[in-house]
């Protein structure tokens, strides 16, 4: 028996009905919210992203299996939550001095066919993991890559050639253990 004097199996209709009836209810809710507070929150994630959408999945959870969780804060917590990233997302590109305390840089972990072994380092990547992201290119010899970058939301990309660091779109991508060069 658990707490609730229920089976561990089976506890009532009115439970199963329950976790129905606001199970759907939160999941139509989820998914007009994911819809108005637009497509970033879908998109790739950086770790401020993930945190909203690990928190909603949470609220989700709870507002369908616990007792205790009314819909209504259900509801209010998926406007919290969504209200909340839509605010950092604005204040982002409002001050880039705020986004920048908010969300990391992308680093530099090859040039023009070296490993950046501060960079791998600094970031935790291993050579065998950038290297994957190389075959997945297409690229066949570490001498070919221009560069790899990882980006914010931790995917890497690898450039064929580059013009230098801090050039091109290479500008704002943090090289070795300096600072990102800056927007002229």
């Amino acid at each position: 028996m658990d707490r609730r004097g229920g089976h561990m199996w089976w506890s009532s209709w009115g439970d199963i009905g329950k976790v129905l009836a606001v199970g759907f209810a939160a999941y139509v809710t989820l998914i007009l919210v994911l819809r108005v507070s637009g497509k970033r929150t879908l998109s790739k994630l950086n770790a401020f992203d993930f945190v909203v959408t690990v928190a909603m999945g949470s609220t989700l959870a709870t507002a369908l299996l616990s007792r205790d969780v009314a819909y209504a804060e259900a509801l209010a917590a998926f406007f919290v939550l969504a209200g909340g990233q839509w605010l950092i997302a604005k204040l982002s590109v409002w001050s880039p001095r705020f986004a920048h305390a908010v969300r990391s840089e992308p680093r530099l972990l090859v040039l023009r066919g070296e490993f950046l072994e501060r960079a791998l380092a600094r970031e935790r990547v291993t050579r065998e993991e950038v290297l994957s992201s190389i075959r997945g290119s297409g690229i066949g010899r570490l001498e070919d890559v221009g560069a790899v970058v990882m980006e914010t939301d931790g995917s890497m990309h690898v450039l064929p050639s580059v013009p230098g660091p801090g050039e091109g779109t290479l500008r704002g991508v943090a090289h070795q253990d300096g600072p990102a060069p800056r927007e002229p």
